[in-house]
């Protein structure tokens, strides 16, 4: 087993820190699975939340200081993506498991998390 942790470094602890304090909010992880469908302005992402617009803000800037999206000008206005496309697989697996956890969560027909 220690051949496993001597390959986990400093920096990939770190980086699943970041994603952990990211999917650690509810807004944040909302936008995070809203992003993996499509990219998308800041005040849609508010809209469909039910937040307000200075709430998004902060949260977008928390989630690309975690590295985990990006911001892409267009004229006057700014439109966010993830950063990575392994995030959107390991957003749906992410699931996976939250469905095995916690099987109640989500079920049904209009369920689309599986």
């Amino acid at each position: 087993m220690t051949s496993v942790l001597n390959r986990a470094t400093a920096t990939h602890t770190a980086a699943l820190a970041r994603l952990g304090h990211a999917l650690s909010d509810p807004t944040r992880a909302g936008v995070l699975l809203a992003l993996r469908e499509a990219p998308a302005y800041p005040s849609d992402l508010a809209d469909a939340l039910g937040v307000s617009r200075q709430v998004m803000s902060n949260q977008l800037a928390c989630l690309r200081g975690c590295g985990l999206v990006e911001a892409i000008p267009e004229g006057r206005r700014t439109w966010y993506r993830l950063a990575d496309s392994h995030l959107i697989p390991a957003l749906d697996e992410m699931l996976k498991v939250v469905l095995f956890v916690e099987p109640g969560c989500c079920a049904g027909e209009t369920c689309t998390c599986a």
